[in-house]
């Protein structure tokens, strides 16, 4: 079933995935749902039920960035030492991500971290005021940085924050695992499965760069300067990703006080069929674009020399730079924006997760070309003061513009989460109320 509850099959009345839509509702302009609850039929013969389809609210937004900020300058003291080149690179690379400040998981007197990835998701959840003082019915969790392999991260989020019981539900991925955590928290009030649900996305960045043998790699300062994107397949993200956790409290009922968020729908669409794999860690990509996962290297050939190097993080900035842009808008937003018969001219507010202000132009300029341009006076993003948040991103730009007052009942945002990992994208249609 489609988020948003698949407004294209509801007028059509088609059958999806053994669920058949009753026409009792139809979605407005932008594949808003009416005021009416979408009611679908379950099941077929003896024991057929209707389940109504709620209209779901983000009532309350919350974040959590640990410690001070980090200025661009003090970034070498809590990451580790430099060599004199990398230092240049770090130089080069900061003056074209656009990021002045960032939140690192790190004790800025000791060097010692403060905080795991489930204590800094728990912060950002106890910050909801509704986390105080009603049960916790359904957490889902998001996150590509997750403490350990396992158990699933929204357990261990639970376990810290001594609440339940509750259904759990542990996304992993990159920037999209926080989307995905959000898409099934709303689904699950929707569909009824929870009167209320928080989603989280979260990344504890900081601990994947601090290694011994991380950033054993060396670019080349002066090749890097000739062609910004040839180089740094790690020492890139290295200077680019930092931590920090948000968390969003739904249900089907808007805030009696006060502005909520109604969420029209959610999509996500995938094009890992057609590309290879951008964005791994704990793998080695061959000539061929195949990844090879360490266990394999491990049982395979203990001396395999790409074992150690596997361990970092790792981004293809050559094939980021070719597609990311490209299938953002032409290819998965106009595939959505045809189903939800998307008007750009209603949208007041654009909030694109991008991981660096060199894909702010192009991204402006595809969107114009395509035919779906957005005034950059309506685009919101603290990417600058924030830093990239990867999973967490899109929960800390809507904490910020949710609580700054320039919301007005009525208004349309449109959100926007790319994953470079293997080229899948998320986008979001929320309405002030």
């Amino acid at each position: 079933m489609q988020a948003g509850f698949a407004s294209d099959e509801i007028r059509e009345n088609k059958a999806l995935s053994g669920v058949s839509a009753l026409p009792t509702a139809k979605n407005g302009r932008d594949g808003a749902p009416s005021p009416s609850d979408v009611q679908f039929v379950a099941g077929e013969g003896i024991g057929t039920q209707i389940l109504r389809m709620k209209t779901v609210y983000i009532n309350e937004v919350a974040s959590f960035l640990p410690n001070d900020a980090v200025a661009n300058d003090d970034m070498d003291r809590l990451l580790g030492n430099e060599t004199a080149a990398k230092k240049r690179i770090r130089h080069i690379i900061l003056s074209r991500n656009g990021i002045q400040s960032r939140h690192y998981a790190i004790d800025p007197a000791t060097g010692a971290f403060n905080y795991t990835n489930a204590a800094l998701t728990a912060e950002a959840v106890r910050r909801l005021p509704q986390a105080a003082g009603q049960p916790l019915e359904c957490l889902c969790c998001g996150t590509s940085s997750p403490d350990q392999s396992l158990p699933g991260h929204a357990l261990m989020v639970q376990g810290e924050l001594k609440m339940g019981p509750c259904e759990t539900a542990s996304f992993s991925g990159i920037c999209g695992s926080g989307m995905s955590a959000l898409k099934y928290a709303f689904l699950n009030v929707a569909s009824s499965q929870s009167a209320t649900a928080v989603a989280t996305g979260s990344e504890l960045s900081s601990i994947m760069f601090r290694f011994a043998d991380q950033w054993s790699e060396e670019a080349n300062p002066d090749e890097l300067e000739r062609q910004p994107g040839s180089q740094f397949h790690s020492q890139f993200l290295r200077w680019m990703l930092s931590d920090g956790a948000g968390a969003v409290w739904m249900s089907g009922a808007p805030n009696k006080n006060g502005l909520s968020l109604r969420v029209d729908w959610v999509d996500q669409v995938s094009y890992a069929h057609e590309l290879e794999p951008c964005m791994y860690m704990d793998a080695a990509k061959d000539d061929a674009g195949q990844l090879t996962g360490w266990r394999r290297m491990v049982c395979d050939d203990k001396s395999d020399p790409r074992g150690p190097a596997c361990l970092r993080l790792q981004q293809d900035v050559k094939l980021l730079n070719r597609f990311i842009v490209e299938y953002a808008v032409d290819r998965a937003l106009r595939t959505m924006a045809a189903r939800r018969e998307l008007d750009v001219s209603r949208i007041d507010w654009f909030l694109p997760h991008y991981s660096s202000e060199y894909f702010r132009k192009p991204l402006f300029e595809r969107l114009k070309q395509a035919g779906y341009e957005i005034p950059e006076n309506k685009w919101f993003t603290n990417l600058s003061e924030k830093g990239n948040t990867g999973a967490a991103s899109m929960y800390i730009m809507l904490e910020e513009l949710f609580h700054s007052g320039r919301l007005k009942p009525g208004q349309k945002l449109l959100c926007f989460v790319p994953e470079s990992g293997r080229f899948a994208f998320f986008y979001m249609m929320l309405t002030v109320v």
